[in-house]
Order: structure tokens, then sequence, then C-alpha cells
């Protein structure tokens, strides 16, 4: 039997390359993208948005009422749709509450309205903090740094709690280092690799926080991709996965491989030395595994690397004065 999807935030980094993804999926016949464009971008669903099995509402999820028609017959939910970003949560909490906690709600509240009984979300490992445990487990404890992960393991609480008492099936997966073409480049606490290809692309110095040593579990968005798609064809129920490569690499590893010159910023308190996934339970309950190597992974990103021409660059003088921002605000 054909089913239809719903895959908030569609048009951004990691949305726009799952939909990618579904489309190929034989058994969907309808994927229904919601975004509202401040994050998403309509380039990331260009080669794709007029494909027969798409449709794609302009919506904030802050504003999605029970009875919305587009969750009519829906078998599953995609729930990607969040702000990002740690400074941003730190200045301004509220935000961040109220789209990844709220909105992430009021999507739950559609599903129940509509007796929806699935939904896969995209969690966050910042939920784990600085971990005292290398690989870090599904089990570790919770210890977000920030309002950002803070929010967004609150939205992940809210799911199994709606679950419970209503009676709704979930899979969180809970994305290490995500990496790949289309990721953002704004903000100058974008994701690394962003800010990284957007300075290569404008031959400007890689800023290396702290000593580029510490490391991190980057995980190619193909894969990720390929972790959601499992995710929806198992018959698992009320599960929590890391998704990670469990083989971290260094920030100057990283560097080294994008072959630009590197200038060094202060070490951000309250950030993990390492992220490392432990990925035994996702390996053994979905049959997944991450297969696209770090150094491929890369090399598709410079093979690609025209995508980020348009983007907003981001200079030394910038990410120097949210640095300062950062440590002006903490004193304080």
């Amino acid at each position: 039997m054909k089913k239809k999807v719903i895959v908030t935030g569609g048009a951004g980094f990691i949305g726009s390359h799952l939909i990618e993804s579904l489309i190929k999926e034989d058994n969907i016949s309808k994927i229904i993208i919601i975004d509202n464009f401040k994050d998403g971008n309509l380039k990331n669903i260009n080669s794709f948005k007029k494909n027969y099995k798409i449709k794609i509402i302009k919506k904030d999820i802050n504003t999605i009422k029970n009875n919305d028609k587009n969750f009519k017959n829906i078998d599953c939910v995609f729930h990607l749709a969040a702000i990002a970003d740690i400074v941003p949560s730190i200045i301004k909490p509220l935000e961040y509450c109220y789209t990844n906690i709220i909105g992430t709600i009021r999507i739950l509240e559609a599903i129940r309205y509509n007796k929806i009984n699935r939904i896969i979300f995209s969690a966050s490992s910042s939920c784990y903090g600085i971990p005292k445990k290398y690989p870090t487990d599904e089990l570790a404890k919770i210890d977000p740094q920030y309002p950002y992960a803070f929010s967004k393991y609150l939205g992940e609480q809210a799911i199994i709690h709606w679950s419970k008492i209503y009676k709704i099936n979930y899979i969180s997966l809970r994305l290490f280092n995500v990496y790949g073409t289309r990721s953002r480049t704004t903000g100058a606490y974008g994701a690394v690799m962003g800010v990284f290809l957007k300075q290569k692309l404008s031959n400007k110095p890689l800023t290396v926080v702290g000593s580029g040593l510490q490391k991190r579990d980057f995980v190619n968005v193909k894969d990720v991709c390929s972790a959601f798609v499992e995710a929806f064809k198992s018959k698992k129920k009320n599960k929590i996965y890391n998704i990670g490569s469990s083989k971290p690499k260094s920030i100057m590893e990283l560097a080294k491989l994008l072959k630009s010159k590197i200038t060094y910023m202060p070490k951000r308190p309250g950030e993990p030395f390492k992220t490392f996934a432990n990925i035994i339970k996702v390996k053994k309950e979905l049959n997944w595994k991450p297969r696209i190597s770090f150094v491929d992974g890369i090399q598709e990103l410079l093979k690609n690397i025209n995508y980020w021409k348009n983007a907003p660059l981001w200079n030394k003088s910038k990410i120097v004065n949210a640095t300062k921002e950062w440590f002006k605000y903490l004193k304080n």
C-alpha cells in the first residue's frame, strides 16, 4: 500500500537530502514539504520540486492547527524543522524554545487530531553536553549546555510523552556532526563544515577554534538520510538511536583536507573536546551503518564547492565579534 508522508523542514540541509531519498521509495506516493523558508532554501529543492510526488507548503510549524488539512491521511511525519546554532540560542532562548519545543508539540497535536501513528524525529546529540564516557551511547547522562540543546531535548521528551499518552509511535535519531552538500554557510557559529567551505571559497583563512585538536564525529548527510529511511521501513517502535560515524576526526584533519591557511580563535566554553557516537544499537536494530568515508565525503564537497557561491560571506572579523559577544554574555 502506497504511503503519504510529511517532512517538516524539508527545504533545509538534511531535509532536502531526505526528500531526495524518499522520492526513490516505491511505496511512497506523496511527500508534503512544510517549511517556512527562513533557514530552508528553495535552491535546495529546485532539482526535484516539480516531481509528481512533491507538494510544497510554505508554513511555520508554530502556526499549524490541529485540523490542518495537510495532515489528513498521512502515514508518517518526519519532523526536522527547528532553529539551530548555539550563540543565538543563548541570546534568544525563548525563540528557540518556542519553535523547538512548542512547535514540536503543535506537530504532535496535528498528528493526534488526524490519527497519524508515526513520527520520526531529528534529535540532537548535543543533549549529552560534555560526555564522561566515549563512545557515548543512548543511555549516557543528559546534560545540555545551551538553550539550543535543551530545546531539542525537550522536543524529544514531548514526543516520548505524547507517544505514551496518545499511542503515537516514534523513532528519535540523535544526530552527531552532520556534513555534506547544502550545509548552511551562514552564521559564525553554524556547522564548522559550512563555515570552512565558505571561507575557502572566499579565499579566507579557516578559523580554527582552540587548538584544533578537538574531535568531532562527522557523519555524511547521505548516511544520515539512509538512517531515516531505515527507520521508516522498520517495525521498531518508540526507540532512540545515535546516528554518527563512530570515527571522530580532528578539526585539524578537516582543515588539512581542505588545504587552506588557518587562523586560530579562542576556545569556546561549554563545548566538548570530543564527540564520539556509540552506534551499536542502531547497527543491530535497524541494520544501518555509515558507508561514506570522511575523505570521500570531503572530496565530494570540494567538487561541489560552487554551490556556496551565493551564500553570505563570513570573514574573520565577524567571527571575532561573535566570539566577543559570547564571552561578554557569559561574564554577565
